[in-house]
């Protein structure tokens, strides 16, 4: 599958979530229940993976955890908020650095509508 085949399940997925539970519950609520849904759909998943910081080729565990990693290809941040902050797309946008993954998705289950909170985050790699 590749990354836009797998952004596309991901985004009916959540659609299907808010659709049915609407906004106001922890973060953590949605995200267990995206991962579910995604495994439901046969999608590879999972939660809170370390993204390591490496420095003078050292690697650090202790960097950052992406709330979800799907197919190994997006990372998936999920929010429960009122309002993003453009630092929530930048830390995004770190975690695809250091994961050297080109596809993640911003997912605000807070919205009223989760169109306004599903935000596309894209890596353009090579530095």
């Amino acid at each position: 599958m590749r990354e836009n085949d797998v952004t596309g399940v991901i985004v009916d997925a959540s659609l299907r979530i808010h659709q049915k539970l609407g906004p106001g519950l922890l973060e953590s609520v949605y995200e267990t229940i995206l991962a579910r849904e995604l495994k439901k759909r046969g999608l590879g998943v999972k939660q809170q993976q370390a993204i390591p910081v490496v420095w003078d080729d050292v690697k650090l565990d202790h960097g950052f955890r992406a709330d979800l990693v799907v197919e190994g290809k997006v990372i998936v941040e999920v929010k429960s908020l009122e309002e993003l902050h453009p630092v929530h797309s930048k830390q995004l946008l770190t975690y695809l650095k250091l994961a050297d993954k080109r596809v993640g998705l911003l997912i605000n289950f807070g919205e009223r509508y989760i169109r306004d909170g599903i935000h596309r985050v894209v890596n353009n790699l090579p530095e």
